[in-house]
């Protein structure tokens, strides 16, 4: 086969289509626009929030025993500033406990959104249950849900937290815990027990990955950005925060949430002319290719249509590790490294899982762990999901590949005719892949987050096309609605203006789909006006998923 021509030094991703669509969301912004030189900066937005914190303690809820850290600053067009905070309680973590300040311009008090509005305030902070005691609880945890299967190398960190997320605040301890399946491969769970009664609280998965297993890529010959070293080319990009691609040469790791076990390597790829890839899986270099193509495209996204800097907003970048494990059916991002992971797939049911959409997707993981911090159990982990599957396919659409149009299927790409369906996930009617949720009910939140997505999956495809069938870059859609009605969409870069806002600014760590109907018609309110044609799109494509 051709080796893949990628003269990369001194160019750009530059992609059709990317101007127009640029241009049609910087039109979507708040108004009035103050002029530069008068808008806050995020120091005056810090000493703004600090103020009201002291002026509206008893609104937030803060007290003597309480300290405050900062997560998260925007400062919006219009100056109106928002600053997002996490909270402790006699220095333990509070887990529901985050809130974001909204001020005005002119620095002013306006108001403030809560994880929880429960009064935090504990008898003793003393715990009744030991840390081993707790450890084991989350062991167990861990055995359950990998169906007994023997772990190895099982390691599990107790915190003691004050959980706020589950009724009354109470003390608890907050364990993670780490193995080694049968294959060689991580496994992870967080796992909440009440420090009282030994009682678990809740768990989930601490590896946030698209599905629980995998899919694949190719992009055809694309863009690249490297770094010359000598007279070498590292797969390293210094126009996007040094965000680099390396070899974890079919070995893994343990090291999430400080917990190291061992790490695989990220053997930084080099080569000699600039060329990289063969656009076959033998060559190891190939998957390299679609790993960091999709870094830059998601990077691209993020800058050029929400102004993000990078995934934590602070211009660094993330790396890749490429061939990770043994016949790998997952790829995951991990804040612990800041890193995205990929394996190669077992080709069975998944080939190497370096789509383009499934990087997208991971990466917003990234994003909404340095924003909203969605919980990911419950509705919140649905959010949490869907909102990587929003930006995924959004991150798709944005690239205009030709070879991987841009389309409302998740993981279409890396899936193979022994996965028994042509994606993972299917936004326009999310039952269609078995198991997913198109509308909203009481027992939404006691399904699999990768399921319990599926509510929020369809809303926003209704939002951005609209109901009934229709086709788009040669895929039919016949999406349904749960009230009978029809709705004719708003666009998808609306549709991703409206989900970024409302992630960045409204949501938290507790929100649920209820609250994310009030987050995106706030977000709607925000950018289009009260009842706008936009707010009350949102509005209506809510309902016709039964979310009221």
């Amino acid at each position: 086969m051709s080796r893949i021509r990628q003269h990369v030094r001194g160019s750009r991703l530059a992609t059709a289509g990317i101007a127009a669509t640029t241009a049609t969301l910087l039109a979507a912004v708040l108004s009035p626009v103050a002029d530069a030189a008068d808008r806050p900066t995020r120091a005056d937005a810090l000493d703004n929030a600090a103020a009201a914190l002291v002026d509206h303690a008893a609104t937030l809820g803060l007290t003597a025993v309480q300290d405050t850290s900062v997560r998260d600053v925007i400062v919006d067009k219009d100056g109106t500033q928002h600053v997002r905070y996490d909270r402790t309680y006699r220095q333990l973590p509070v887990l529901g406990g985050d809130f974001v300040v909204h001020l005005a311009p002119d620095g002013a008090y306006r108001s403030a959104n809560r994880a929880t509005g429960a009064a935090i305030s504990l008898a003793s902070i003393t715990p009744k249950v030991s840390a081993p005691k707790a450890a084991d609880v989350a062991v167990n945890a861990l055995r359950a849900a990998n169906l007994g299967e023997s772990l190895k190398q099982v390691k599990a960190k107790p915190q003691l937290v004050v959980d706020a997320l589950h009724g009354a605040p109470r003390l608890a301890w907050r364990t993670n815990v780490v193995a080694l399946d049968s294959l060689g491969n991580p496994v992870a769970r967080a796992v909440l027990t009440d420090a009282r009664t030994g009682a678990q609280i809740d768990a989930w998965d601490t590896i946030e990955t698209a599905t629980g297993d995998g899919k694949s890529l190719y992009g055809g010959t694309v863009p690249l950005e490297t770094t010359l070293s000598g007279a070498t080319y590292q797969l390293k990009d210094p126009t996007r925060g040094n965000t680099y691609t390396g070899d974890a040469a079919n070995k893994t790791d343990l090291c999430i949430f400080g917990i190291c076990i061992s790490r695989a390597p990220a053997t930084l790829f080099t080569d000699a002319d600039n060329h990289w890839g063969t656009g076959a899986t033998a060559d190891r270099s190939t998957a390299a290719v679609d790993a960091q193509y999709g870094t830059d495209v998601t990077w691209d996204y993020y800058k050029n249509v929400h102004g993000r800097n990078g995934i934590g907003n602070d211009g660094k970048g993330s790396y890749n590790r490429v061939h990770y494990g043994n016949n790998y059916n997952n790829a995951f991002w991990d804040d612990s490294c800041f890193c995205m992971t990929y394996g190669d797939g077992d080709g069975t049911q998944l080939g190497p899982l370096v789509g383009l959409d499934v990087a997208g997707h991971e990466m917003s993981h990234g994003v909404t762990s340095k924003t909203a911090a969605l919980t990911y159990s419950g509705e919140s982990g649905g959010l949490n999901e869907a909102t990587s599957d929003i930006f995924g396919s959004l991150v798709e659409f944005y690239a205009n590949n030709a070879s991987d149009t841009g389309d409302y299927l998740i993981g279409e790409k890396i899936v193979r005719s022994g996965f028994g369906r042509d994606a993972l996930r299917y936004m326009d009617k999310p039952s269609k892949d078995g198991s997913s949720a198109d509308y909203w009910s009481s027992s939404v939140g006691n399904l699999d987050v990768h399921y319990s997505s599926g509510v929020a999956n369809h809303f926003a495809y209704l939002l951005a096309e609209g109901s009934g069938s229709k086709t788009v870059n040669g895929v039919t859609y016949n999406s349904p609605t749960y009230n009978g009605s029809t709705l004719t969409g708003i666009g998808r870069d609306k549709l991703g203006a409206i989900w970024y806002r409302a992630l960045t600014v409204y949501m938290t760590s507790s929100t649920k789909y209820a609250g994310a109907r009030t987050a995106t018609l706030n977000a709607a309110r925000d950018l289009y006006g009260a009842g706008s044609a936009e707010y009350n799109a949102v509005a209506a494509a809510w309902s016709a998923v039964n979310v009221n």
